[in-house]
């Protein structure tokens, strides 16, 4: 049953439909936008299963915080925290489930449970995550972050932010690729807030179409602090920047949308594409 979900996740990744949107669901008390809200099983599977009616393509499991700042925790904790929420979605939903941590015991975990996607913001980079990746046969989304959660935004600093994140996702890919990942399964994420500043996330965005162009990317620009010094607006009142935000990730090439918001996000989506589907 797994590898028929991350076949199906994989074919949909590289067809030619809309960017598929990606709901979160934050299995932690201090995630920056909505942690506490989902921190026993029940209320995370209910949100995720709230996030499937509402559209989504793909629910995105986390049991750490990688807010600035953030503290760590212990493999075994998280683990306690997503599996059985993950076990739960599969079993009660078709809709392909994904674990954002860094962990290989967390990662392989997942995968016993179901998961199709590893989504790890710190770019496989800790040891024995690429191979864990590898053996569990699911797909992996590889993120750029300068730094830690703890110190990423302490002064981020890059000569030429797009080829430095560009260069930096194509060789983690290309590791991930030698470790016995396939190409296809591979998608890249330039990692919005994760060690750079506004100017370096608007450049970013402005560029994602050159931005490991040869990969699909995902896109996580929900309710981030970027969007909050643009509009003014705290974290609980940025859905309208996080749906503008999607939808110009959108135009430029994402294929998938990390999204809090779903409802709203496919809404957007449904009428850009309603639209590009009448242009020529």
């Amino acid at each position: 049953m797994r590898s028929e979900r991350v076949t199906q996740l994989v074919r949909r990744i590289h067809d030619d439909g809309p960017p598929l949107v990606c709901g979160i669901v934050n299995v932690t008390p201090d995630s920056f936008s909505d942690g506490g809200r989902f921190t026993t099983q029940a209320a995370a599977v209910r949100h995720g299963l709230l996030l499937v009616e509402e559209g989504a393509d793909l629910i995105d499991v986390g049991g750490e915080s990688t807010r600035p700042g953030a503290r760590a925790i212990g493999e075994q904790e998280e683990i306690d925290r997503v599996v059985p929420v993950i076990a739960d979605l599969v079993d009660r939903t078709a809709c392909p489930v994904s674990v954002d941590t860094s962990s290989p015991a967390v990662m392989l975990a997942a995968a016993e449970a179901g998961a199709s996607m590893v989504n790890d913001v710190r770019g496989l980079r800790r040891p024995g995550a690429m191979e864990s990746v590898a053996a569990s046969g699911v797909a992996v989304c590889i993120s750029h972050m300068q730094g830690e959660p703890a110190t990423m935004q302490d002064d981020p600093a890059y000569d030429d932010v797009v080829a430095e994140v560009s260069a930096y996702l194509v060789g983690q890919a290309e590791i991930c690729e030698r470790a016995g990942t396939p190409r296809h399964a591979i998608v890249l994420d330039p990692g919005f807030g994760f060690g750079k500043t506004l100017p370096h996330n608007l450049q970013l965005l402005a560029s994602l179409a050159d931005v490991a162009p040869s990969y699909p990317l995902m896109a996580g620009l929900s309710r981030k602090g970027m969007l909050g010094v643009l509009t003014g607006r705290a974290v609980g009142d940025r859905m309208v920047a996080s749906v503008a935000a999607a939808l110009v990730a959108a135009q430029r090439g994402a294929r998938i949308l990390r999204v809090h918001d779903v409802g709203p996000t496919r809404d957007a989506i449904a009428v850009w594409t309603a639209v590009r589907g009448t242009d020529g």
